[in-house]
């Protein structure tokens, strides 16, 4: 006993003293530096500023984008970019409205219709619009000496390197012998890239660059490779100098440019409808930018190749010295190298997706995933990650898009009977919904924002964050004070039936009382009143009713139920698939008025043993360990962030893999950054460090500038 106490204050002594370094940040990021020797269409790697983002072969640019389709595709994309076909046959939204008897009355949704064919067509219409872009593919133009075009077998001698602390891809690949290196960069502040080539296939006039722009497909994917389409767009050439020339590119409903400009002796020249070749003549170097931007926006202009590479090397610098940062090394456990590769990329490719003025869709921007649009219940997974890690700058960007479409959010509530605000699920960047029989019953998204508004005031504890935000905190609260509907034979406060837990394996008007979402209700309404006091206002009598009356989390046989529906919630193998959320009860939220923690825990080992992992998404790992974490089994977090999933795959380049149908998800790489950071910082109340790790001594963590979750 003595000897394990020796070895226990030992073990403790070296975490103390590892906290108290400052980590190598510049080591620990460029270690995880992604290094391709092959055309792997899951290894695309991606330049880009939050807003803009563009992805590339192995060539450094998008050469083959129909070899890459199906892994992970070539887009260029910003969250500017959507188009709306035009609607020819007048579809009105009114045509996507059912009503359904929620609470004694009929509330009106906006659902995917069978029939008829006419309501068919509009719901569909108002799914597909508006479509977020491919805006075009800047690729390589390589004939061989046969003057035949150059296939991707025909590249070889393939070496890129993704270097993370500069934000620059490097590659260099042979043709027939004949070297080529490229460079290739993104501005931190522009929708601009640049790129700098180097070959004597340059002035052999072998190596062209191409711009292609694409038509939208307006399905529920684009990886931009669609090179046909029966719409009348114009792609023009409207100006031209010896350096520098804009194509101008008109479709539906937005106009925009492509402005080139390159330093070395090169032209421009229009070959087809939607596609344009420079070709450099007696030269081995080309550096080309390409700026994108609509028509109707005044522009800073283009940049030069140098001005978006010291833009590329400057923020990247600054992103990485700020904020938290995490160091594995001196760990024997031997998936601690992996967890910190993770972490590093997934640190990448969240602020190279994620960090625009719009919530993001869940394949970022790299490609179209339910048409581009933002789901609102997964910028949880998206955003919240960037406050933990002392970044919150990240995820304020995006919440004075909450006041532009919070008008449309008090709308939705006002048809449909309700006070206050009903935040949207599926949506597009001006707020309105979209038609789906799951998601216009998801109320899980609603409490988000009060997450968001709390994260940003602990940050900044003042008065004016507190009025900045307090508005749509106060109508957030306002809504679900309504929602919630008295149950006079039981003397409580129910949510549903009318609605689908995060879990969505339940029927929308058989369900109520689902555990996550009634625990997360607490805990929004608690704090929506904790603001109501520090800002020395009247707290609504309705908020403290429904909060004192809301239904306990159903139980039985001494482990809490998805829903208080379905009491075969663990016996119905359909119940025991996607997402297992009643572990969000105390995993993203906290311990709350509602929670027993010794049911929690039995509720935690039932699902851990008995869920079908294997059909499952890519942030329920990171949730589950947020739970282990709370729950104190610090090696079931491990575990849990390790399980041999399909959808719990991380691909060379930090992607979360799903499926052939989903290659990337961000809601993934998001969680794993919450959870890493729940597991380093703590909650709440947590007094330990790095509770989230295990303290058998094969874990030795150094970690700096992390803050607490709730």
């Amino acid at each position: 006993m003595k000897n394990y106490q020796l070895i226990t204050a030992f073990l403790f002594s070296i975490s103390i003293s590892l906290s108290a370094q400052k980590i190598d940040r510049k080591a620990l990021v460029n270690r995880h530096n992604v290094q391709i020797t092959a055309i792997d269409t899951l290894a695309s790697l991606t330049v880009g500023n939050g807003a803009f983002a563009f992805t590339v072969d192995a060539t450094g640019l998008q050469t083959f984008p129909k070899k890459y389709e199906n892994g992970i595709p070539l887009g260029t994309q910003s969250e500017w970019g959507w188009d709306s076909y035009k609607n020819t046959n007048n579809y009105k939204f009114s045509e996507t409205l059912r009503d359904y008897k929620q609470y004694g009355r009929d509330i009106s949704y906006t659902v995917q219709i069978k029939e008829p064919k006419r309501k068919v067509e509009a719901v569909n219409w108002f799914r597909q619009n508006p479509h977020l872009l491919q805006l075009g593919n800047l690729g390589f133009e390589i004939t061989k000496k046969d003057g035949t075009i150059a296939k991707p077998e025909d590249i070889k001698g393939i070496a890129q390197k993704l270097n993370l602390w500069t934000g620059e891809i490097e590659s260099y690949f042979e043709v027939e012998g004949i070297p080529v290196t490229v460079l290739t960069v993104s501005h931190q502040e522009k929708d601009a890239i640049g790129v700098k080539v180097k070959s004597d296939l340059l002035a052999q006039k072998r190596l062209k660059i191409s711009l292609r722009i694409p038509f939208p497909t307006g399905d529920w994917a684009d990886m931009g490779t669609k090179w046909e389409g029966k719409q009348e767009y114009k792609s023009t050439l409207v100006e031209k100098s010896k350096t520098e020339a804009v194509v101008t590119h008109v479709m539906d409903s937005i106009s925009y440019n492509v402005n080139l400009s390159w330093k070395g002796n090169a032209q421009i020249k229009k070959t087809s409808d939607h596609y344009f070749v420079v070709e450099a003549s007696s030269t081995n170097t080309l550096e080309l930018s390409c700026l994108f931007a609509l028509v109707d926006k005044k522009s800073a202009g283009n940049s030069s190749f140098t001005d978006i590479q010291n833009s590329s090397i400057k923020g990247w610098e600054q992103f990485w010295k700020s904020g938290a940062a995490v160091d594995f090394s001196g760990s024997t456990d031997p998936r601690a190298k992996e967890l910190e590769r993770r972490v590093i990329l997934s640190q990448y490719l969240t602020k190279v997706q994620c960090t625009g003025k719009v919530p993001p869709q869940e394949t970022g921007l790299t490609y179209n995933s339910w048409y581009g649009k933002p789901h609102l219940e997964m910028h949880w997974w998206h955003g919240v990650h960037f406050a933990l890690w002392n970044r919150p700058e990240l995820l304020e960007k995006s919440l004075p898009w909450y006041q532009k479409v919070f008008d449309k959010a008090k709308n939705i509530a006002k048809r449909q009977g309700f006070e206050g605000a009903r935040w949207q699920k599926m949506v597009d960047p001006d707020g309105n919904e979209s038609p789906s029989s799951v998601g216009s019953f998801l109320i899980w998204q609603q409490p988000h924002f009060i997450t968001y508004a709390e994260l940003i005031y602990r940050a900044k504890p003042t008065t004016a964050t507190l009025n900045l935000y307090s508005e749509r905190v106060f109508e957030t609260a306002n809504f679900m004070a309504s929602f919630a509907n008295y149950d006079a034979k039981n003397d409580r406060y129910v949510l549903g039936p009318g609605v689908i837990p995060a879990q969505e394996r339940f029927k929308t008007m058989e369900t109520f009382n689902p555990t996550y979402e009634l625990a997360y209700w607490n805990w929004a309404l608690k704090t929506a009143i904790a603001w109501k006091k520090k800002l020395n206002q009247e707290v609504p009598e309705k908020w403290e009713r429904v909060l004192v009356k809301l239904a306990p989390l159903p139980i039985a046989d001494q482990v809490y139920l998805a829903t208080e529906s379905a009491k075969d919630s663990y016996t119905n193998p359909e119940f025991k698939t996607d997402h297992p959320s009643v572990l969000g009860t105390f995993g993203m939220l906290p311990e709350t008025s509602l929670l027993d923690k010794k049911i929690m825990k039995n509720t935690f080992d039932l699902v851990w043993k008995t869920w079908s992992w294997d059909k499952t998404w890519g942030w329920d790992f990171p949730m589950t360990a947020m739970s282990a974490a709370r729950l104190q089994m610090p090696e079931k977090a491990i575990d849990a962030l390790f399980m041999n999933i399909t959808t719990n795959t991380y691909l060379k380049n930090g992607h979360n893999y799903q499926s052939e149908r989903l290659t990337l998800y961000l809601p993934g790489n998001g969680g794993l950054l919450s959870a890493v950071a729940m597991m380093c910082a703590g909650w709440d109340g947590s007094t330990e460090q790095n509770p989230g790790f295990p303290k058998d001594g094969t874990w030795r963590v150094q970690s700096e500038g992390f803050k607490k979750m709730f």
